[in-house]
């Protein structure tokens, strides 16, 4: 026959809609055309394909070769185009024969010599091609992370051979045996190397438990950092759902998933120099940015007031409803971004406010300019804001002798929390509407006159009582308590009473 259709997937986002490549040889002059959108990296793709079939003793055609890329108004970009079109050229031009192509889908990138080279973005195409039942041909590197979808029936090979000795029948690509790796809960680091702050670890765990947003707050070196890097540690671990969802996103960025991290909660730091499309993406072809990476799980921002004021302003969206949508002139892409926001901050430009050597000069003015980097808006967002002290030498060293908890004792907490608000609402504490607040956190008389006094005290939002009450609903979990006691909301608004000391204007 003289045309030939071959299944393939493009890249949308984190979807892959499908692709038909539709092979033409027609009489004329010899040519090879591609349409239907192509970017560059597709139109080159006709050299590889042309060298791949000569260097394997395929004749190329000399026909008039029209390739289309269907449906002709979606861009397509990337080398996953090159195997279907080779195929699609042996196929039409009689030189391998099947009668279950369109059994089939097909992604891979060539070489000049036929060699299978690795794609990006393989789990969405995977997770397209399962829904339909087709078979997928990938080459053999995209192997390990397309079977992390269940149901799909991966064929890898690692040359055009492979794959035309497949449809020949001569030589039947195996199906690749999947083997789902465990969520390892083996950490090199420990919430049992830090020395004291009982309160930053309680805090911790809270946040942990219940997906609240947090705000550390203290003298360099009193440990911040360590204690946020240490809050993966006694997360509970992804769904196979949630990580398939992360690993999604990892697998269309430029830095790829890799499988060790099965179920891990990704934590995403970036440096305060970035930029507003670095944290939420963009891009002439948009790719996921911070904020989408660190989706299920958490986005620690260091030296929160060094960030551009305009760069945290964009997170204020995607705090409220875990997406981001980026729209172009030409397209619009959605990327989920439920993210947990972890923060750290020095209370003044020179980090020594309050302490007790008395080494802050910093005066009132540099204090405020300081602080008004963060507008009250975002803080309204931030459920929970501790101050760490740093610990003095002598207990530093009586807490040497007398260690806390080890991680894997607080994640048993947090799970067991996280599986009752699972069982009660199907989400965490954090993500409840305006709604689920007022059917599951339900206040007595006494607690409602304890709100309204914090209320006139920390001139708080609306918003922010909201959050107050999610917190609390969550200390309750902790405590696996069915409803709500005046000491769990306490505890709830002593987690918003460390304020700014200057008064922060939206």
């Amino acid at each position: 026959m003289s045309t030939a259709r071959i299944y393939s997937r493009a890249q949308d986002g984190v979807n892959a809609p499908l692709v038909n490549v539709e092979v033409h040889l027609s009489r004329g002059l010899p040519s090879f055309t591609i349409v239907g959108l192509p970017e560059t990296t597709v139109k080159e793709s006709k050299e590889r394909v042309r060298s791949a079939i000569l260097n394997n003793q395929y004749e190329f055609p000399l026909s008039r070769i029209t390739i289309n890329l269907a449906p002709a108004d979606l861009p397509k970009e990337g080398g996953r185009f090159d195997l279907p079109i080779a195929i699609g050229i042996l196929l039409a031009s009689g030189q391998i024969h099947t009668d279950n192509i369109d059994q089939y889908e097909i992604v891979g990138e060539l070489s000049l010599t036929g060699e299978l080279r690795k794609i990006s973005g393989i789990l969405p195409v995977a997770i397209a091609t399962g829904e339909t039942r087709r078979h997928l041909i990938l080459p053999k590197e995209n192997a390990d992370e397309a079977t992390l979808v269940e149901n799909i029936i991966c064929k890898p090979a690692g040359h055009l051979l492979e794959v035309a000795a497949h449809f020949s029948g001569v030589t039947p690509i195996n199906d690749w045996q999947a083997t789902s790796p465990d969520a390892d809960t083996d950490y090199p680091i420990d919430m049992n190397d830090i020395y004291g702050h009982e309160h930053a670890k309680r805090a911790l765990e809270i946040a942990a438990a219940g997906g609240h947003n947090l705000l550390f707050m203290g003298n360099p070196g009193s440990g911040k950092t360590m204690l946020a890097e240490r809050m993966t540690t006694i997360m509970p671990p992804l769904t196979n759902t949630q990580a398939l969802e992360s690993a999604a996103i990892a697998s269309i960025s430029h830095q790829g998933f890799d499988t060790k991290q099965w179920q891990h909660r990704i934590m995403r730091a970036p440096h305060h120099s970035a930029s507003a499309v670095a944290l939420v993406g963009g891009g002439s072809h948009p790719k996921p940015g911070e904020i989408s990476l660190a989706h299920y799980g958490l986005l620690f921002l260091d030296e929160l007031p060094e960030f551009d004021r305009k760069v945290l302003e964009v997170l204020r969206e995607p705090l409220e409803s875990g997406r981001i949508v980026i729209s172009r002139a030409a397209r619009q892409v959605e990327f989920p971004a439920k993210f947990q926001l972890i923060a750290a901050m020095n209370p003044c430009p020179c980090g020594y406010l309050g302490d007790s050597s008395g080494r802050c000069r910093c005066t009132e003015e540099q204090i405020n300019r300081y602080q008004q980097k963060i507008s009250g808006p975002l803080l309204d967002r931030i459920d929970m804001i501790i101050e760490v002290n740093s610990i003095p030498e002598a207990m530093l060293q009586k807490q040497r002798d007398n260690k806390g908890e080890h991680s894997a004792a607080i994640r048993e907490r947090v799970v067991a929390a996280n599986a009752v608000q699972q069982n009660r609402q199907q989400k965490s504490n954090a993500m409840l509407t305006n709604k689920q607040v007022e059917q599951y956190c339900q206040l007595d008389q006494q607690q409602r006159e304890l709100l309204l006094q914090a209320t006139r005290k920390l001139g708080l939002s609306g918003r922010a009582l909201h959050r107050i009450m999610k917190v609390a609903r969550t200390i309750a979990d902790l405590a696996n308590s069915e409803y709500l006691h005046i000491n769990h909301l306490s505890e709830a608004i002593s987690y918003r009473q460390k304020q700014l000391s200057a008064q922060i204007i939206a």
